[in-house]
């Protein structure tokens, strides 16, 4: 007696990439046509994926060129650009050869497939570090030299200390690390574009509390860049807590 599709489809969706060319054989001869659409199926599946690990592979490049250091450290920040809100830096150590499909640029993502990939990073990274500078600070010190001392809290706060640095564009000052600035980094190395995950995840869910307290401004949908409705909120409410002063001068 023929086994059922939903038994096939439980057999197919409990496989691994090992037992799968085992399962195409044993029901290649299968006339049904909902047999035949499984194995279609999970062969395209299983070519994306394909394509994905050979995708994969190219932004290891950085990793696999620095390979003999233990603890390869990726830096990226979020929210560099916003009116509202602090600068976020995520440090991140993947462990060698460590698989995470469809890890990107967190801004070629969308929030749903970055909310994913947040939470596969935190199961499988070797440490994990999150930096933030506030809005008065980057009022007091500016974007940039913010930037850097986010990074540089998100690097102190990794449980792990990291022999190499491997950053999105930028040189971090007062920091006696190894460090490789590569440009567009968070495209290019799976360690840089996991920090950037990790950063944009974090800061997102805090302007999407913020947006709770102050829901005239739109921080859930603008997450405090300068939407046309988020400025026409600005002047007609005025300015909160976490603008950042130096950046609205052009608008209240």
């Amino acid at each position: 007696m023929k086994n059922s599709i939903q038994q096939i489809r439980w057999e197919f969706e409990q496989a691994n990439r090992e037992s799968l060319p085992v399962l195409y054989e044993k029901y290649e001869q299968d006339e049904r046509a909902g047999v035949k659409q499984l194995i279609t199926r999970f062969k395209k599946q299983e070519e994306k994926e394909n394509q994905e690990r050979i995708r994969l592979e190219q932004m290891r490049i950085y990793e696999n060129e620095y390979k003999d250091y233990a603890y390869i450290c990726g830096i990226d920040e979020a929210g560099r650009g916003p009116l509202a809100g602090p600068v976020v830096a995520g440090a991140v150590i993947l462990p060698q050869n460590c698989e995470i499909l469809y890890l990107n640029d967190s801004k070629k993502l969308s929030a749903k497939k970055r909310d994913e990939l947040y939470d596969e990073i935190m199961e499988k990274a070797i440490a994990v570090g999150v930096g933030m500078a506030s809005p008065a600070r980057i009022d007091e010190i500016n974007i940039l030299q913010a930037t850097y001392e986010a990074m540089r809290i998100a690097i102190s706060d990794l449980n792990k200390s990291p022999d190499l640095l491997l950053n999105d564009a930028v040189r971090i000052p007062g920091i006696t690390i190894r460090q490789v600035p590569i440009i567009k980094g968070d495209a290019k190395s799976v360690s840089i574009a996991a920090a950037s995950i990790i950063a944009k995840v974090t800061r997102d869910r805090l302007m999407m509390e913020y947006d709770k307290i102050m829901p005239e401004y739109g921080f859930a949908r603008n997450k405090g860049y300068g939407s046309a409705t988020h400025i026409e909120a600005l002047k007609t409410y005025g300015v909160t807590p976490i603008h950042r002063k130096t950046f609205i001068k052009n608008f209240v």
